[in-house]
């Protein structure tokens, strides 16, 4: 094989062996790697109704074809498992430097399955791999546990790991990686804190073979030299990261505001872009080789909320800052690094929290259950809830369990804002009718990750697509749904879709990926095997999903009975119902979301 390894490493944790298996070459090209491969294997191997805490439940690392290879932000890895959060399934992704030393040692995927009987950690160098104790590190923080394990292991290696969130089976803790880097939603450091497996460490320098060197390098180097520009031209996205967003999206009343009461926040200006720019940023930093530099370094210098690590992003300020209504950066930035080092999903996290602070101003959640004020814009008392969630220490132990449960349990759960009981990302779906329809119908639960129509709703990229028109919104779905999925499999990142995300007329990104996976694996691919081979991705995520017990497609009752009070979108709601036969149509769906007999025959799934 070129391109992929052909390898994948299992895991054994009960039995603390391990095992390397080839990977069939027609599974290699029908689901191109990474979220692709990974989903195949789950499908195969996991019943869809396991207890995700169960050791049959599996944990797949798994990276795609194009991830440390000449493509550009090709340094992507997906973890894929049954999510505690959702019951459904979890596809996570991250970047930094860890996917392609991942990559390198030679395996395109790793298996966990079981669970170890005290803590371990597994210390992958090439062929040489290791399960070691972790006992010593069970308790300690991301940063604390990487620098202890590259300490142990190599200096040159990087790490992935969980922090006390992901040992404390926190329903929203993430797997981090390169200290501040998260395999985020859906609860995926939960389920590797429920195996005992405290950390990954990786090293190698098993380069993957390209099947046309030379053609890969020069269109690799024709894509990076066009991102690189459009970069350096004064793109927001270089400029601020995500945090140029918060004044689009209020700007447009879509701003989550008062665990979305609202889309305007009063408080955006200081929480914004320039704010974090001017007063925080070090530098902008990087994943490995990636011509964007979206993720920002950042540091507050003093004070009580003095700290220094990566992010805010746009998610995290949504959710910390207008979500609970806190119009202090430093604050956000505190609740950002806490996230990072006990090993959080920040929107999740910042969510719950605001959801909480509601319920208590209503009423809903008596004082003495909480131990002291919740209110919106209490910045302290939210920094102190994001420690006690991770920890499951007091209230912090309802908070773990999401904002879902949360209200549930407190007789409310129309105040929480979730899809299969994940909490949203930062666009209102009453302003935003295709995040509406994105959000229902994703298979890992509410998240722009599956599909960010925002792009054209809310970014005007490739093409402005009015965001509250019901019209065409199957259509855009479903292609931003494949064309995620597609990228997700390759090892790529999707802000790279900031340029070449297709529209309906404009084909520029199948026909270069397609070029890359040819070039990469020697594998004769068209612009329209990759897109049917992710329209196969997401329909065996479907079956996985349908299987588990999760067959509605809906929004919480907010979105679709509570007009919007303010703003651009006022009085608007999100029509869902005129927007889902149509995405089961285009889908090859029938009219309750099943995939037909047809469809699965069309995509080899019968």
């Amino acid at each position: 094989m070129n391109g992929w390894h052909g390898k994948l490493l299992r895991v054994d944790l009960t039995n603390q062996k391990t095992s390397v298996e080839e990977i069939d070459p027609q599974i290699a090209k029908d689901y191109l790697g990474g979220r692709g491969w990974a989903i195949r294997y789950l499908y195969d191997e996991v019943d869809p109704l396991v207890d995700p805490f169960a050791p049959e439940n599996k944990l797949i690392f798994a990276t795609g074809p194009l991830t440390a290879t000449s493509a550009p932000t090709g340094n992507r890895y997906m973890v894929v498992t049954k999510s505690p959060l959702t019951g459904a399934v979890a596809h996570s992704n991250s970047g930094g430097d860890f996917p392609t030393w991942l990559k390198r040692t030679g395996f395109d995927m790793i298996i966990f399955e079981g669970k170890a009987e005290k803590p371990v950690y597994l210390w992958v160098n090439e062929d040489e791999v290791e399960i070691r104790s972790a006992e010593h590190l069970w308790g300690k923080d991301v940063p604390t546990t990487t620098d202890t394990l590259l300490a142990e292991t190599s200096k040159k290696a990087k790490v992935a790991c969980i922090g006390p969130a992901g040992e404390n089976l926190v329903l929203m803790a993430a797997i981090m990686n390169d200290k501040d880097r998260a395999a985020a939603r859906s609860g995926v450091g939960a389920v590797m804190g429920s195996k005992n497996l405290k950390g990954v460490v990786a090293y190698g320098r098993k380069n993957p073979a390209f099947a046309d060197d030379k053609k890969m390098r020069e269109l690799s180097l024709t894509i990076a030299k066009e991102v690189g520009a459009d970069m350096l031209a004064g793109s927001s996205l270089r400029i601020y990261g995500t945090a140029y967003v918060p004044q689009v999206t209020n700007a447009m009343g879509i701003f989550p505001t008062r665990n979305w009461q609202t889309g305007t926040f009063e408080g955006v200006d200081t929480i914004d872009g320039p704010t974090l720019t001017e007063n925080y940023l070090i530098k902008p930093k990087p994943c490995y080789r990636c011509p964007i530099a979206c993720g920002r370094l950042t540091e507050v210098k003093d004070g009580p909320y003095k700290g220094k690590g990566e992010g805010p992003e746009y998610e995290t300020i949504s959710a910390f800052g207008g979500a609970c209504a806190v119009d202090d950066m430093e604050a956000i930035l505190k609740a950002n690094y806490w996230c990072n080092e006990l090993g959080l999903d920040t929107i999740s996290a910042g969510m719950t929290i605001a959801a909480a602070m509601e319920m208590y101003e209503k009423g809903y959640i008596p004082e003495d259950d909480i131990g002291q004020p919740l209110r919106f814009g209490d910045k302290d008392a939210m920094i102190e809830m994001v420690q006690k969630m991770a920890y499951r220490e007091g209230f912090g132990n309802e908070l773990a369990e999401g904002s879902y449960r949360l209200a549930d349990k407190y007789g409310h759960p129309e105040i929480a804002v979730t899809t299969r009981k994940q909490e949203f990302p930062g666009y209102d779906p009453r302003g935003s009718q295709g995040m509406g329809l994105l959000f229902a119908t994703s298979n890992k639960g509410a998240s722009h990750m599956e599909g960010d129509v925002a792009y054209e709703e809310v970014f005007s990229t490739p093409v402005k697509d009015d965001p509250l028109t019901t019209e065409g919104k199957g259509e855009l779905v479903k292609r931003f749904q494949d064309a995620f999925a597609l990228i997700d499999s390759s090892g790529l990142c999707v802000f790279l879709a900031v340029r070449y995300v297709f529209s309906k007329d404009r084909m520029i990104w199948p026909v270069r990926l397609s070029q890359l996976m040819e070039y990469t694996t020697g594998t004769p691919y068209t612009p329209e095997e990759v897109l049917k081979a992710a329209d196969r991705v997401y329909n065996l995520e479907r079956l996985f999903l349908l299987k588990a017990g999760s067959t509605v497609d809906t929004l919480p009752p907010r979105m679709l009975n509570e007009p919007l009070p303010e703003g651009p979108a006022k009085g608007r709601v999100n029509e869902l119902d005129k927007m889902l036969p149509e995405f089961y149509a285009e889908r090859g769906w029938d009219e309750n979301g099943w995939p037909t007999k047809e469809k699965l025959a069309e995509l080899g799934l019968e």
